[in-house]
């Protein structure tokens, strides 16, 4: 492979999902020439965009990649590399984490610790990411919702009327259905297609991602790059083994190199842990940042189900489904024991996406069969372990994923039965996902105030190197039981203002 030299900018960003996307947003303004390295290309408007068969049963999207089971075999995660990294597919829920959740939790598997700092902390930088990413939603409907410091941008996506029956029931048993808090602007949505947004890609068809918010944001400047096919390789430090001297990348079969004055990894919270411990050196033998032995360590990645219910007297004719939740079991069982989780409704479901964890089955008797059905999504948190792990094996990932907590993910999806049959859905179905499905993956790079604990401060910048800064889901040390989209944009935008102040003007 040929090497290649090539201008330097002040900041290099590696990767353009929601924490790359959003701390490049956070600097645009800074005047800081600033480049983003992206290792996918954008994702075109093409039909195959809202071909369900495509999307489920054929795995259109799906990339070629396979990792490793620890001593066993491999499989297809499902991680997405492209413009907008996994928020391309997302479902769009932009909900702030509980304050609880920043304080410790006692779960009934054991203890999610405190994070470094307070949900006050970070509450003036959720309302900045709702601002940014345009959010819908309603506030006073969820009796867990923490203190906003102001609204959101614009009232909540509304129910079909198939939903708002199912939410008015729900209520009537003494449940608490909330709005869900979206990214979908469903007019742009629903006029290029009549589909669901949740697991569709985007191609500006009305969902907030990373790339329609963050990103086109930032681009705004002429400051800020974006540089598609570009795969970061390593991160080269000095002879001190300290300050990252060189970021190596390839790009269309050359090798080439930077050397910028701050480095930003936002490769996700897998392979910003896998970039970090192939760029072992002889200062740094066991990896960067490195020090504590918890890079890739702490992985987490909730325990999650989706939930169908059925019953012959109910015609479920919505388009997207996905607009309520529920929280009353989020921060305990509802009877005084410990907290079980979040749920919320899936993307409506089809025949089609039906068939393709049912493959003998014909989709005509799949469609009749969701037609009488609403399906939900069940959620559990997933409590750090340094033995969940990320590892490296020459050019193979392995990970080593040691559930936990899953008993009260077994009591969540039990309870949730019992209320859907009381509201009138005789028979009701769940299924666990696996690791096949990415289920918000985070906690491999975590922030801390003790660099013997942790690899990152609480600003997200690496103890062992003073101008690496790691801004994905890998810093999050709890994965809580919600969508963590939200507080990595906020916590990239704190750390964003942190750079500005801290590293910019000296």
């Amino acid at each position: 492979m040929r090497k290649t030299m090539e201008s330097q900018p002040d900041i290099v960003i590696i990767g353009s999902g929601v924490g790359g996307a959003t701390v490049a947003a956070g600097l645009a303004a800074s005047g800081a020439e600033i480049l983003i390295l992206e290792a996918g290309s954008h994702i075109e408007d093409l039909p195959v965009n809202r071909d369900q068969r495509a999307i489920f049963q054929r795995g259109h999207f799906r990339p070629k990649e396979t990792w490793y089971e620890a001593g066993g075999p491999g499989f297809n995660p499902g991680n997405y590399y492209n413009v907008g990294g996994n928020s391309k597919f997302y479902g769009a829920v932009l909900t702030r984490y509980r304050r609880e959740d920043f304080e410790e939790m006692q779960h009934r598997d054991g203890v999610s610790p405190a994070w470094p700092f307070s949900y006050e902390e970070l509450e003036p930088w959720y309302s900045r990411a709702e601002q940014l990413y345009q959010v819908r939603g309603k506030l006073g409907e969820d009796p867990t919702e923490p203190a906003h410091s102001s609204g959101y941008p614009h009232g909540p996506v509304p129910d079909e009327p198939a939903i708002a029956m199912v939410r008015e029931r729900l209520a009537e048993i003494g449940l608490h259905p909330y709005s869900l808090p979206l990214g979908v602007d469903i007019e742009r949505w629903l006029a290029k297609g009549k589909t669901p947004w949740d697991a569709h890609p985007n191609s500006s068809d009305g969902k907030m991602d990373a790339e329609t918010a963050a990103l086109a944001a930032a681009l705004k400047f002429p400051n800020v790059r974006l540089q598609t096919g570009s795969r970061v390789t390593r991160l080269v430090t000095g002879p001190d083994g300290k300050a990252i001297e060189t970021v190596l990348y390839a790009r269309e079969g050359a090798e080439h190199s930077l050397s910028p004055k701050l480095v930003i990894l936002c490769a996700g919270a897998v392979q910003s842990a896998v970039l970090l411990l192939r760029s072992a050196d002889d200062s740094n033998p066991t990896g960067l940042a490195n020090r504590s032995d918890q890079v890739g360590r702490n992985f987490m990645n909730h325990n999650s189900s989706a939930v169908i219910a059925l019953s012959p007297w109910y015609r479920n004719d919505s388009v997207y489904q996905k607009t309520f939740g529920l929280n009353d079991f989020y921060l305990s069982d509802g009877a005084g024991g410990p907290p079980l989780g979040n749920v919320q409704l899936l993307g409506r479901i089809s025949g089609a996406i039906l068939k393709a964890n049912m493959p003998a089955m014909p989709e005509w008797l799949l469609n009749r069969v969701s037609a009488r059905g609403i399906d939900f999504y069940a959620m559990s948190e997933d409590l750090p372990s340094p033995e969940s792990r990320v590892m490296v094996d020459g050019e193979r990932v392995v990970l080593k994923w040691v559930r936990t907590n899953w008993q009260a993910h077994l009591d969540l999806v039990a309870r949730l039965k019992a209320v859907l049959k009381k509201a009138g859905f005789p028979i009701v179905l769940a299924r666990a996902f696996d690791k096949r499905t990415p289920s918000h993956q985070c906690g491999t790079v975590r922030i801390g105030n003790d660099p013997g604990q942790a690899p990152l401060d609480v600003y997200c910048r690496a103890f062992d190197h003073p101008n690496l800064f790691i801004v994905d889901a890998g810093f999050l040390p709890t994965s809580a039981a919600v969508n963590p989209a939200l507080t990595v944009a906020a916590q990239a935008l704190r750390v964003a203002d942190h750079i500005v102040k801290q590293d910019l003007r000296s």
